[in-house]
């Protein structure tokens, strides 16, 4: 049985090997079936979808100093937020960086709501979350960076989209994850974030 990937999009996508110049396995992910399909992950190898655009790819597996409990202190107040606009999480080495989708599920009703309107409510809903799904992208936006391993201390910076910076700032810490969590997170979808300095 091929490994078969199902992206956020509601793309599949297709594990296939092939070979670099020198005669090397190269693994990767392809809507198309045609190729040499491969049947089980290789060893060292996780998929990975990436947050921005949904690509998908094998990747080797990458080190991670974030622990599940501290995933979970970030999912924690993400679900807090007053707002219907999704975010998603990426963890990867000692970094843990919130993704802001570039549709609201509430604009979306809004723009399609004249070829929604004579639909069931759950039909209704069922394709508001659909459109999201599909077409949005996400950008980084508020990070987290493990600044002190055996202290479990954090410092938070938020992404700064003036044309003269265009990169990550510094906000806070080092301190620790659930005091930054619930301090910064509840800044995002409001204009009070992009007071944080």
């Amino acid at each position: 049985m091929p490994i078969i990937y199902k992206n956020r999009k509601n793309k599949t996508y297709y594990l296939h090997e092939g070979k670099t110049k020198t005669g090397k396995p190269r693994y990767f992910f392809s809507m198309k079936t045609d190729g040499e399909l491969v049947d089980e992950i290789p060893d060292g190898y996780e998929i990975y979808e990436h947050p921005s655009n949904a690509q998908v790819f094998l990747r080797k597996k990458q080190p991670r100093l974030v622990t599940d409990l501290e995933e979970h202190v970030v999912q924690k107040y993400l679900k807090k937020l007053g707002t219907n606009r999704p975010y998603m999480t990426d963890i990867k080495a000692e970094t843990i960086t919130i993704f802001e989708s570039s549709h609201d599920p509430d604009e979306v009703r809004e723009v399609y709501g004249p070829l929604l309107k004579y639909r069931g409510a759950s039909e209704r809903e069922s394709l508001v979350q659909s459109i999201v799904a599909e077409s949005s992208h996400y950008m980084p936006i508020l990070r987290f960076i493990l600044e002190d391993e055996k202290d479990r201390q954090f410092i938070v910076q938020r992404y700064c989209f003036r044309g003269s910076i265009d990169d990550w700032i510094y906000i806070d810490g080092p301190d620790p994850l659930e005091k930054l969590a619930q301090h910064y997170i509840k800044h995002l979808g409001q204009e009070s974030f992009f007071d944080l300095v």
